[in-house]
């Protein structure tokens, strides 16, 4: 950065130009703030859309405002209290009827991360559970190892007083010719897909198909077809939920063709951005005034825990060698370690045995951890052309903070004309405002940051008791 605010750079030149276009149409911004803060005082207002379209979506049968009102096991209550669950959230209150009501009807549920949609799913799949069988009757599908992990960890602690049996399908860890009997399966699509081949897992019984992060199982070439496959494998009557923070356009058809006849929970595009998430912007004269920003962040980025994205693997490796060089502890995560490798860098993390972890995607989707309080974009999320920006991954990504109405903060880099620009569409495209963060004098930015970042800290009590800890996405 320059060494004096005064000091102008390409950003500043095109923000001067938005400024103007600004002043020109001010009644028309104003309104358009105006707007933007009626939805954000709405985010949380969950869209019924029903198959049957006689009925009323807005009738009580469709709404629960206790858990109790569900008629669940003593088990389950018992799980709901292990889990420090004492009321529904907004996309609980209308999921977990639709989910539980016979006959079975599939589901399509979008609502924003940390607001509940893991334990909605969870629930009802364990609602619906025979226990005096042994054999599978619920299964989950993941992108990563790294959710299918923390699903089954849900499953796990939700289901345990009703000792339901869980099996963990990725790959290396089910038992090379031993038939899974565990009631619930969580994995990837890839092994569980091998484990059908190979009838080690017997489908005849399994009520339920779900798919976290549908959106981009559905949309990824691989993942999609071997989606689709494991479903033509299951019996025809299956219920059928998708659930996702996010679905664009493009993906609708295929959610569509993957669950039919649907009752569907949905937000507006633009309610879809996070109002506990502060969203700043720093900007860096290039790659080498990057790096030094991101040193001086990192006294702020151990009050909490933080994720740094970068855009690729080799980028993960090349800072993580140069902030361990320079004395400061993180880790990182990527595609390329091994199962074992993945499972102790997220396991720290999660436990807090590290508090800075530099990741690619791997982790941008769904992975609950409560004390992340900052995420850093390093670099800024694009598709595979490398220019155009990726909206749902910018979503996912700052999602790992705020986490169940808590604050928290996200600080996005920017290098050059081409990474404003794509800072900027995403602000426009989330009818959103970052805030930007002049480093010439860190002493006052490091203060705006780390205000931000202890609120969050006096947010999470509250928000830990209504809605409980570790409950997924």
């Amino acid at each position: 950065m320059a060494e004096s605010s005064s000091k102008t750079s390409w950003a500043d030149d095109v923000q001067e130009a938005e400024m103007t276009r600004a002043a020109e149409s001010s009644n028309q911004t104003a309104a358009e703030e105006q707007k933007h803060s009626e939805l954000v005082q709405n985010e949380h207002d969950v869209n019924v859309t029903l198959a049957d379209m006689q009925a009323d979506p807005n009738s009580p049968l469709y709404s629960i405002k206790s858990f109790q009102e569900l008629g669940l096991s003593d088990e389950l209550q018992q799980g709901l209290i292990l889990m420090r669950f004492s009321r529904p959230s907004k996309i609980q209150e209308r999921a977990l009827p639709l989910l539980m009501k016979d006959p079975p009807t599939n589901l399509i549920g979008q609502s924003q991360s940390g607001t509940g949609k893991t334990a909605a799913f969870v629930l009802a799949m364990l609602s619906r559970v025979d226990l005096t069988r042994n054999v599978p009757q619920g299964l989950c599908l993941a992108p990563s190892r790294e959710l299918a992990r923390q699903i089954l960890a849900v499953f796990d602690n939700m289901g345990s007083f009703a000792k339901v049996t869980t099996q963990f399908a990725v790959p290396l860890a089910v038992e090379r010719g031993k038939t899974i009997d565990a009631q619930i399966v969580v994995g990837t699509p890839g092994t569980v897909l091998d484990c059908i081949k190979r009838r080690v897992l017997p489908t005849r019984d399994i009520r339920m198909i779900c798919l976290d992060e549908a959106d981009n199982m559905l949309d990824q070439q691989g993942l999609g077809d071997q989606c689709f496959r494991v479903k033509a494998m299951m019996p025809k009557d299956i219920q059928v939920l998708l659930f996702s923070a996010t679905f664009p356009q493009k993906v609708i058809e295929y959610a569509d063709r993957f669950a039919p006849n649907a009752n569907k929970l949905t937000l507006k595009q633009e309610e879809l951005t996070v109002d506990g998430i502060k969203q700043l912007y720093i900007d860096c004269e290039g790659d080498e005034e990057k790096y030094e920003i991101i040193k001086k962040l990192y006294e702020l980025m151990v009050i909490g825990q933080s994720v740094i994205f970068v855009k690729k693997r080799e980028n993960a490796n090349e800072l993580h060698r140069r902030m361990t060089a320079d004395g400061h502890a993180v880790s990182s995560l990527h595609g390329a370690f091994d199962g074992n490798e993945r499972d102790k860098v997220i396991d720290d993390f999660r436990f807090g045995r590290t508090k800075v972890l530099i990741s690619t995607n791997v982790i941008a989707r769904g992975i609950d951890v409560a004390s992340v309080s900052l995420v850093v974009n390093y670099d800024l999320p694009t598709l595979p052309d490398h220019v155009t920006p990726d909206f749902e991954t910018y979503l996912h990504r700052i999602g790992r903070t705020g986490r169940f109405g808590r604050v928290g903060a996200s600080v996005s880099f920017v290098t050059d004309r081409t990474s404003w620009q794509q800072m900027d569409a995403i602000q426009r495209h989330f009818n959103c405002t970052m805030t930007r963060i002049d480093t010439s004098d860190w002493i006052t930015a490091a203060k705006h940051i780390r205000t931000i970042l202890k609120s969050g800290k006096s947010a999470a009590a509250s928000s830990e008791q209504f809605m409980g800890v570790g409950s997924g996405n």
